[in-house]
């Protein structure tokens, strides 16, 4: 992974409180585990940013070498990678997501 895919990617989920690296966009998810996880985010009336990887080949092959996880969509939450979609379902059946999203503080809109 080039040092410029790898920074843009440090800045974004730096820049975001919670940011879903995901195939497509929420409102247009081009797969079912990207869809799982927007609507994830949504029910638990989450705001989040959203980088749609099929946009851009170095994002998508970078983001998956960045936090080792060789699967798309990824969830970071305040800079830290979560997990993919069946852990965030896990999570967030057990309450746990709620929980840790609680403690993430939003800029004013």
């Amino acid at each position: 992974m080039s040092d410029d895919v790898q920074q843009r990617i440090k800045q974004m989920v730096t820049t975001y409180p919670v940011v879903l690296f995901m195939k497509g966009t929420p409102d247009f998810p081009q797969c079912g585990f990207s869809n799982m996880a927007a609507n994830i985010l949504k029910d638990l009336s989450t705001p989040f940013a959203s980088f749609d990887v099929l946009s851009d080949p170095d994002v998508r092959q970078g983001i998956k070498q960045y936090a080792n996880w060789p699967t798309i969509p990824q969830l970071y939450i305040k800079g830290e990678f979560v997990g993919g979609s069946d852990i965030m379902r896990e999570m967030w059946e057990a309450g746990e997501l709620k929980a840790m999203l609680a403690n993430v503080e939003f800029p004013e809109a």
